[in-house]
Order: C-alpha cells, then structure tokens, then sequence
C-alpha cells in the first residue's frame, strides 16, 4: 500500500498552526498580566485612590536677590467620574456660582473625546480649574454632599513686578502635545510657557508626590493607606537666580513706553544678560488666574503684537551699529590700514550709482569715519576687498571669507541665549547673490548697501549688543544668557565659554577709539552723562521700506574695564541720535551711577511717542537742536 505524503505533510502543517496559536495566546496572556497595568489599576481604583500631591514650583529672583516671581495657591474641582453618584446638581452650581447650562456644558466637554481625548471614567477629571477663595471655602463645607467631587490643590504664579513678562513668560495648562511629549504631564497639569519658565520647565517644576487613599465597600475615603506609608513626598522645583536687573529693566521699559522696539544690555565680563526689553510689553499678572484666556486672546489680536519679544526676536537691518564690523574685517583683511583714506564727497559715488553722506573733513580714515558715521569710507573699504580677484581670486570667494568673519562676531546664526524663539537674523552668502544675479554676474557696487548694514541684512537687538560687548572685550564674548545660578549653583559652564571671533585683538582697540570719538566729537555726543565715565557709542540710522527710518545705538561704558555694553532699536523714530542715544546713555547712567541727573532728557524720552498705525505717525519731535549735548539732525545724517 503506497503512503500519501500529502497527509503527512498536512499534519505539520496543522500542528505548527495549533503550536503558533498557543505561543499567541501565552504572549497574550503575559502582556495583560504583566506588561498592561490598565486592569490592575481599574481594580486598585476600587480601593485606592492616588491623589497627586504638586510640588511648589521654583522661585525666581534677579540678579541682586530681589524676589520676582513666587507661588500662590490655586484649587481645581476634581472629579472621577465612576466614583459620581445623584447628588444636587442645583445645590453644586449654586456653591460654585455657575448655571445649570455651564454645568452641562462642562461635563459635556469632558467626555467629548475631540476635547478631552485622554478621558477616562476611572482617572481624575478637572471640571473647573482656579477657584477663588470664596468658592474654595463653600464648596469645602459642602464636599460630603457630592461624591466623586474633590478639591486638587495647584501652584499659580504671582508677580512682584509688572516688568518683564517676555523674559519670565508664564505657566498655562498642557495640551495633547505636552502630553505625548512628556510622560511628566497628565491632563489638568501646567507647564512654563513662553520665557524662562519655558525654557527651564524641568528645573522649575520639581517632582510630583502621590497620596493614596483607601475607600471602602461604598467607595467612600476612609483616610490614608498603611498609615501613609506608601505615600510619595512632593519635591519643590529649583529656584532661579536671574542676570537681570530688575530695577533697570524697569527703567528701560518706562524709557520704551509708547515706543516699538527693544533694548539689551549685558554685563561684557560674563555675558550676563542685565535687561532685556521688548516694547510694547504687557503686565505678566494678567496670564494668571481664570481671566488668562481672555486676557492671552486680546494680547494675541492686539495688532502693536506684545506677545513679540523684540529684543531676540526682531530681525532689524542694523543700518550704522554695522559699520564697526566692516572696520574690524578690513583691517584683519589688510585692506586697509589706520591711515588709508577714502574721499567722501557728500557721499560714495560709482558711475551712476550714489550711497549719499553729509559734510565731513575729505579724504577720511578708519576711526574718524567711525566718529561721523561716514558712508563712503565703508563703501570703498567694502568695494576694495569683494572686487580684489588678485587676492581672493573671484566675488564670490571674496564674500565668503567677509560673510565668515561676520558669522564668527556673531551674526547669521543664533547666539544661543537660554530663552525659546531666538531668531537668527540673515546675513547672506554668496550662493544667495549667485541665484538672485546668476553665478560672477554680480559685484560689490550690485550689493553695496550692505557695507552700511542696509540691503538684506538683518540682525537681531541682542545681535547688536552683544557685538558692542565683543568691541567691549577687546575681541572675544561669552553666549549671552538670563539666568545667573540654580538653587545657588552656576549655571552650566557653556555659558562662560569664551568666543573668539576671527578678528586680531588689535585691531578692536582702533574701533573702541572710534566709538570714543564719535560720544566726545560726532553722532553720539548725547551719550556723555559723566565726566568720570567715558562712553563709547555708535549710532545708527536704519532706512525702513514700511516708513519711517529706525533709531538705533550701541554703546559700551566705561571705556576702560567696561560693566554695560547696550543695544537700543527703536522702530519708526529717526536718526539715531534722536532716541537710541539717549535711551542707551539713560540706561548706562541708572546702571553704572544708581540714579539719573539729566532728568529733563529722561522725561522727553518717557513722554515721546513714537507709534506708528498703518504709516500715519504719531512721532514727535524731541530733538532740541540748538543744544550742543546732542546731535543734530545735520549731523546725523551722516548714518
């Protein structure tokens, strides 16, 4: 009889499929026994309840020990829903002061899973989050009354000053995105939003604890579990100690009032960021509480955009506060030397194209050109290195070796400063100039603006000040950053790294002397404010497509040894010497004396207005030009 090899062969194959099921099954079986808590924590739910206990989130305070940003208490009404059992639904709308309507729009939103996708009928639900403490007191009396209610214990923040508010940001609640981010969060938590309390959300936060409650038959609390012993203690977030000056930031924003635009200063030495201002500015009290969602909403659709933080965030073309680069990278390039001249003739000309200037001593150097913000010098020095084939070989080559020195003092790229949505500005290169002109079809004179810090170039206010602090230093500077120390330890060493630009110490000493003529003799003589204190400053005058031009100054004080370095933009406000040289040397004297003399200069410029709506100006002249401690607008004209 012959054997079937057929049904042989079936037979494997019907045991392997027997075999695979029952691996299937065991598999199974160990992922929901072992690995899938979610039935464990359905049963434990039946007695236990875990309640987060939240830890008080870190202090902040700045750089002279005054207390900035501190806690409050804020209750949430918790509820879980399995655990609710009938109760008085008017009696509860009634304690918390809301409609039967608000009451069913709210338990609505919680099972609606577009809304509240992570619902659960076994996990803690927040029905009503920022109790006052009114409500808090009734519905405490009254809580026996509705099972599965509870009242959750939260941190909010409170505001010792109304300044700042870009630099602290604020807390909100997470949304899905946290949540799937961040294993730290569950539905109801707060996370730092905008700001240092973005930024250093994980040191702030601290560690959450856990209570656990036992219930009975009926589901009722009956105290803690095992006397408390598998309770977890909360850990308090880390308190900060901030760089800023708080008191000088509130000057500066006082000085910024009704103006757009920002100021930075830093402390040279360290990096330290000692103000940073962006107008406008809102008060940071007003993203607290239960009114946080209307009030993030106006601030939102307010079309002046507070919520902008200009200082890192603007990108501005830097118009004069350039020229000292341009110094740097010709000397470095041996373009020119500390006596090379270039004639100024009311302005630089090339055939028909024409960079126009004011009158001014010609032919003229390096360190003068800097004292009366001369055009022309900077536009020959630009034009000598970029169409110099016998050095470089070709334009493009040339732009490259000046865009890398630009990017190693600095520009183009992120500094790197510890707040989120730093804008990197632009500084282009020149594969950008090959596509806009086609590949060697373009020059120096095609892109010629850019020598005065005009055309495509656009730096940041922090950009700016830290360039001052790296004229400053003589040649090098460390990342600027906000905060100073965690619960009393320094911060990382990354930010006391030193940087070093591409640029021989040398030569910074012909520019800081530049900028030093430019206070005693040129555009910035209002920046004089002591006879103790030699200033160093530079103005700038940056040509606005949109209107009018923006004000803009860099200075550093003392000249020796230096504690500021500072950047001032104002936007829609003239020369430079009109509002950022004042503001700038305000701001240098509050810091470097404790108070201000020239108080008939700080008045004009806290009073000035200078908002612009849709191109009709509200700006009004405060110059006075018969007063030889400022420039004129003669005189400016030169940036």
């Amino acid at each position: 009889m012959r054997k079937d090899y057929r049904l042989e062969r079936r037979k494997y194959v019907i045991g392997g499929f027997i075999f695979l099921l029952v691996i299937i099954y065991i598999v199974k079986l160990f992922v929901l026994q072992v690995c899938d808590s979610t039935y464990k924590e359905n049963a434990d739910s039946n007695a236990f309840m875990k309640k987060t206990i939240y830890p008080s989130r870190g202090f902040i305070y700045d750089r002279n020990g005054l207390l900035v940003v501190f806690n409050q208490p804020a209750y949430d009404v918790v509820m879980i829903p399995r655990d609710v059992q009938p109760f008085d639904t008017i009696d509860f709308c009634n304690t918390l002061r809301i409609t039967r309507e608000e009451f069913d729009q709210r338990m609505e939103d919680l099972k609606n899973p577009r809304k509240n996708p992570n619902y659960s009928s076994y996990s803690q639900q927040t029905f009503m989050t920022h109790l006052s403490a009114q409500d808090y007191g009734r519905l405490q009396e009254k809580l026996y009354r509705f099972p599965g209610f509870f009242i959750q214990k939260r941190i909010l923040r409170q505001y010792n000053y109304s300044n700042a508010a870009n630099v602290l940001g604020n807390i909100r609640e997470v949304n899905q995105n946290d949540l799937e981010k961040d294993n730290y969060y569950r539905p109801g938590d707060y996370t730092g939003d905008l700001g240092i309390e973005k930024s250093y959300e994980s040191v702030l936060r601290g560690r959450k604890g856990m209570e656990i409650l036992i219930r009975d038959a009926y589901g009722k609390i009956k105290g803690s579990y095992d006397g408390g012993r598998h309770d977890v203690a909360p850990i308090s977030g880390k308190d900060l100690k901030l760089s800023i000056d708080i008191e000088l930031q509130k000057y500066g924003e006082e000085l910024m009032r009704n103006k757009k635009g920002a100021i930075v200063a830093i402390e040279p030495s360290t990096g330290e960021v000692l103000a940073l201002v962006s107008s406008p500015t809102y008060d940071p009290n007003l993203l607290v509480g239960r009114e946080r969602g209307k009030n993030y909403r106006k601030l939102v659709n307010d079309r002046l955009n507070p919520l902008f933080d200009r200082s890192i965030m603007a990108a501005y073309p830097p118009g004069s506060t350039f020229k000292p680069t341009q110094g740097l990278i010709f000397r470095q390039e041996g373009i020119v030397t500390a006596g090379t001249l270039f004639p100024c003739y009311h302005g630089y000309i090339s055939g028909r194209l024409k960079v126009g200037c004011h009158g001014h001593a010609s032919p003229i150097s390096l360190k003068p050109a800097l004292q009366t913000s001369c055009n022309a010098y900077f536009c020959w020095g630009f034009r000598s290195m970029i169409d110099r084939r016998n050095k470089y070989g070709s334009v493009s080559k040339a732009f490259e070796v000046w865009k890398n020195h630009m990017v190693s003092m600095g520009y183009g790229y992120r500094l790197g400063i510890d707040l989120p949505s730093e804008s990197r500005g632009f500084i282009p290169n020149s594969e950008f100039y090959n596509k806009v002109y086609g590949e060697n079809h373009w020059k120096a004179n095609t892109v010629i603006s850019i020598a005065i810090g005009q055309g495509e170039i656009l730096a940041t206010p922090l950009q700016i000040a830290n360039l001052c602090a790296t004229i400053a230093n003589r040649g090098y500077f460390y990342t600027p950053h906000v905060v100073k120390s965690i619960n009393g330890k320094k911060i990382d060493k990354m930010y006391y790294v030193r940087h070093t630009p591409t640029i021989a110490s040398q030569y910074y000493n012909e520019i800081v002397e530049g900028m030093r003529m430019a206070v005693t003799g040129g555009t910035c003589r209002a920046a004089t404010f002591s006879s103790d204190i030699a200033v160093c400053g530079k103005t700038g005058t940056a040509q606005n497509p949109h209107g009018k031009d923006h004000s803009a100054f860099m200075g550093f004080a003392p000249m020796d040894n230096p504690k500021i370095a500072i950047a001032v933009y104002v936007e829609n406000a003239g020369f430079g010497a009109t509002y950022g040289v004042p503001i700038g040397s305000l701001m240098m004297e509050k810091y470097l004396t404790g108070e201000v003399k020239r108080t008939d200069l700080e008045t004009r410029m806290m009073t000035a207005n200078t908002i612009t709506y849709g191109g009709a100006s509200r700006h009004r002249q405060v110059v006075k030009k018969a007063d030889d401690s400022e420039a004129t607008p003669k005189e400016e004209t030169s940036e």
